[in-house]
């Protein structure tokens, strides 16, 4: 996994895309069958930047709730830019298109912690308003807030594995990736493109 040229240049760039894209999918598998559902999540780091717990809250009614009472152990599945790289953009005639992409995949144990629920909506709320002008907040839905709190309940993931894979134009030739770069219509991939080739701050 070390020589592998599509690993993240580090971790804090896994915690980066699921801050970016935070809508993941959590996959049981068991005896009982299987199940997923798709939630938005926020990352907890330790000192060093490691994603080492991801945080959110189920639907009460949602029946892989019950299934993660009994089997805690799930994978969450977090996609981030991804596209198309069709041949027109490259000028080298033998070069094939190709998908580019930064994924992240975790294996983890869920614990559900409802005492921290109101915590749940309060910090996805914040990290998700953060970049709008006049951040909406829980508190504005008023009795429709304590309405919502008894029907959720939040879970804490920790991390016991983190598969992460960025295909991002690292094996393409310089002249091939500052064309691929140029022409893409998907502009967030390219920047994630440009920081995975050349180190560049991502939002640059």
């Amino acid at each position: 996994m070390a020589n592998d040229i599509f690993v993240p240049r580090d971790s804090a760039d896994i915690a980066r895309l699921i801050a970016e894209y935070p809508l993941a999918w959590i996959v049981s598998m068991g005896a009982e069958g299987s199940a997923a559902t798709v939630l938005p999540l926020l990352a907890e780091t330790d000192a060093a930047g490691e994603v080492v717990a991801l945080f959110g809250h189920f639907g009460k009614s949602n029946p892989q709730v019950a299934l993660l009472e009994r089997q805690a152990r799930a994978l969450i599945l977090f996609q981030g830019p991804h596209a198309y790289v069709p041949a027109r953009l490259v000028s080298n005639p033998t070069w094939g298109p190709t998908w580019n992409y930064a994924v992240a995949r975790f294996d983890v144990e869920i614990a559900f912690v409802p005492e921290e629920t109101p915590a749940s909506v309060e910090r996805l709320a914040a990290a998700l308003e953060k970049d709008r002008p006049e951040p909406w907040t829980p508190a504005q839905m008023d009795e429709r807030r304590e309405q919502l709190l008894r029907h959720i309940v939040a879970f804490r993931a920790r991390v016991t594995g983190t598969h992460a894979r960025f295909k991002l134009g690292q094996d393409e030739s310089a002249q091939t990736f500052d064309e691929i770069v140029a022409g893409l219509d998907d502009r967030a991939l390219a920047d994630w493109m440009t920081h995975a080739v050349r180190g560049t701050a991502l939002g640059e």
